[in-house]
């Protein structure tokens, strides 16, 4: 990007904040004051769970007013590695040998390019580029981190050519699932079948989830291991490394500064943002994000802090588009600031607010080549950009085909999951499962829910209502009843909505013909945002589901309660009888209904059509559908889909075209029951779903 008019050229200090003397207590609880006096219409749903981000927050920034010397401080940053690494999974506690080799190098006049190949797991292979100057002796080492540009590590080959030229030994490698190392690689279409990166990073962080590791922690530990390998090369001096990044990297950056104290130097662009004003936003991916953040306690400013005072440059832009504004940046910085402070080297942490939109604009970059010169080779270079040669994204490839897959022995991040499933898999009881389930805070214990009609109509034997109940304080759903005209109490049915069919059946539909035959039918869907904001192939609502996992809640685990109240809206009717209630829901919707069954026995009965089969199942691909609407964190490490039937004991579970997680029916036994085809003989098109409808009631 170039520079915008009136900018002038970079300083050879980036710029700081000017402050007011204040503590740094006052100006987190002043910001966090500010924003909430703000009045910034927000979803629903977002905004519910934004007012518990809040008071996350409110609560860590009393602690943070409570730390005045360095030894308080240190005491806090032990408590954060601690919360972080937990939060994360633990890193791996693997330290076996790299085997790097290079498969060849590009040579200038000004410096030369490496084509380097590693392993960060075994099997598990990192492709990068290193740059060097072409003149001999040991020099200070910068590592750049990719942000989500598909082609990966030549992202930073301007920044790292220049570096090259001052004096620096660089790597760039390729993040998982970019460059040539795609997670979904299809030969026939020379591409990913997830598409691009972020939706693979989705996908990837869900599966993550399952067994309670966040997917940062294979982004950190190959970073990790890239550190390994710069530091154990001749030309390099181990005492002086620094990191750089920007956007996805700018996160990784964050991250690795905060967790590597090798690092000397730390420089993250468009991404360190505080969560006050970053929750309600659908900004990072989910590599970008630990889980748990903020309901332990944490925000984005615990990564600088945890590494003061090492010199880190805080870099934004005027106009971020990716939600990653100045503003929430500049909160980190002024935190940071006060912190380092304490330390004594408030001039160790400086704050660049760039032209333009996301990324690094030319004041940027020089700022990089500033800051890397002053604190890792003191003073000595010139930090102003260079021209130099570019080369293409294929000459820089390291691999003969241009993807690991091909590689011997190379692994991928699924089958790594997978690994560590087997590893730490428990198999727990049904009464652990019942705790579970209570934890999860899946259970119903309030009276019936509050009811607001909205309209209704009368037809031909059924009455309609549009309604609203409150599920929980502050969370309102729309739902449908459908009421037969006939006298006393019925039978009922709960019709958890997702799709708009069921079978070959639109849902109202159904509903109708199930009113018609004497049921009360409540057609709900549980909370969702108004809007599904992020969406990517194949990732469902993953923003909401993270979200609700920042603060300590799940939200498949929320779905199942709404599902409940809505089983209390029904035994509080007079019209219901409430020893007769069943339920029916296709796709993943399936899964909450189980769980709400396998909490609640007054759910008789329940019909999932189209629904997985299996939660394990989902480690066994690196691609799938919709996996972040089921995800428990943990929760497949000690039980499985069929735990939850077993919980409902003799109630009855229909189960109609079981699903693998990429939509497809498969073959998993006599349990199951499947449609046959009725290809062109439309007369019998509904044939199938009234005969499941008559079971689902008997």
């Amino acid at each position: 990007m170039s520079r915008c008019p009136g900018k002038g050229n970079h300083t050879a200090r980036p710029p700081r904040i000017r402050m007011k003397r204040t503590t740094l207590a006052s100006v987190i609880l002043l910001t966090l004051s500010s924003m909430w006096g703000q009045e910034v219409p927000l979803d629903p749903l977002v905004s519910w769970m934004n007012e518990t981000a809040q008071k996350d927050l409110q609560q860590r920034a009393e602690t943070i007013g409570q730390i005045h010397t360095i030894a308080q401080a240190e005491q806090r940053k032990q408590i954060v590695r601690r919360k972080l690494l937990e939060v994360l999974g633990g890193l791996p506690d693997y330290r076996g040998p790299l085997h790097a080799r290079v498969t060849g190098q590009l040579s200038n006049d000004s410096y030369t390019i490496e084509k380097v190949i590693y392993e960060s797991l075994p099997g598990f292979y990192v492709t990068a580029n290193l740059y060097r100057p072409n003149r001999p002796g040991r020099y200070p080492a910068v590592l750049l981190q990719s942000g989500h540009t598909q082609e990966g590590k030549p992202e930073n080959q301007r920044l790292s050519a220049n570096l090259a030229m001052k004096g620096f030994v660089v790597l760039c490698f390729d993040p998982i699932g970019q460059g040539e190392r795609v997670q979904t690689y299809s030969r026939q279409l020379d591409a990913p079948l997830a598409g691009w990166s972020v939706p693979e990073h989705i996908q990837m962080g869900a599966q993550g989830q399952l067994i309670g590791e966040g997917l940062a922690r294979y982004f950190i530990w190959d970073a990790m291991r890239s550190l390994d390998y710069l530091a154990s090369r001749p030309d390099v001096d181990a005492s002086r490394l620094g990191a750089a990044g920007c956007s996805g990297g700018g996160a990784l950056t964050t991250f690795l500064g905060g967790l590597d104290p090798r690092l000397k130097v730390v420089i993250p662009a468009c991404y360190p943002s505080s969560f006050q004003i970053l929750f309600p936003t659908d900004g990072p991916d989910t590599e970008m994000m630990f889980p748990r953040l903020l309901t332990s306690g944490l925000d984005t400013a615990d990564f600088v802090e945890l590494s003061a005072p090492t010199p880190w440059l805080i870099q934004t832009t005027e106009t971020d588009e990716y939600h990653f504004s100045h503003e929430g940046v500049r909160l980190v910085y002024e935190e940071a600031r006060q912190w380092y402070a304490l330390y004594g080297a408030q001039e160790k942490v400086g704050f660049l607010l760039g032209p333009g939109s996301h990324g690094m604009p030319l004041v940027s970059r020089e700022a990089v080549y500033e800051w890397m010169i002053r604190w890792l080779n003191p003073g000595q270079g010139d930090a102003h950009e260079q021209p130099v040669k570019m080369y293409t994204n294929h000459e820089l490839l390291v691999t003969p085909s241009g993807n690991v897959e091909d590689e011997v022995g190379s692994r991928k991040l699924y089958q790594l999951l997978l690994d560590d499933f087997h590893a730490r898999r428990r198999p727990g009881t049904l009464s652990e499962l019942s705790d579970e389930l209570r934890n999860l805070q899946i259970p119903s214990h309030g009276p019936a829910p509050q009811v607001k009609i909205l309209d209704e109509s009368n037809r031909a034997e059924v009455r309609q209502q549009h309604i609203e109940f409150e599920s929980e304080p502050g969370i309102w759903l729309q739902a449908t009843l459908y009421l037969p005209s006939s006298p006393g109490r019925k039978p009922a049915v709960v019709m958890v909505k997702g799709s708009d069919y069921f079978g070959l059946t639109p849902i109202p539909a159904m509903a109708e013909q199930m009113a018609r035959m004497g049921q009360v039918v409540l057609e709900m869907e549980p909370r969702t945002p108004a809007v599904k904001k992020g969406e990517r192939p194949f990732a469902g609502d993953w923003v909401t589901n993270f979200q609700a996992n920042l603060i300590g809640r799940n939200l498949p685990a929320m779905r199942a309660h709404d599902i409940l109240r809505g089983v209390d809206l029904l035994t509080a009717r007079p019209d219901t009888d409430p020893g007769s209630i069943r339920g029916a829901a296709r796709g993943v919707e399936g899964i909450w209904l189980l769980l709400a069954a396998a909490t609640d026995q007054r759910i008789g009965k329940i019909w999932l059509d189209k629904t997985p089969h299996s939660l394990r199942a989902a480690l066994e691909n690196s691609l799938t559908t919709d996996l972040w609407d089921a995800v428990i964190p943990d929760f497949v490490l000690h039980w499985d889909l069929n735990d939850l039937m077993k919980a409902m004991g003799k109630r009855q579970v229909l189960w109609t075209d079981p699903t693998n997680w990429v939509g497809r029916v498969v073959a998993v036994g006599p349990s199951y029951q499947y449609r046959y085809i009725l290809g062109d003989t439309t007369d019998l098109a509904h044939a199938q779903d009234e005969a499941y409808i008559r079971e689902l009631l008997h």
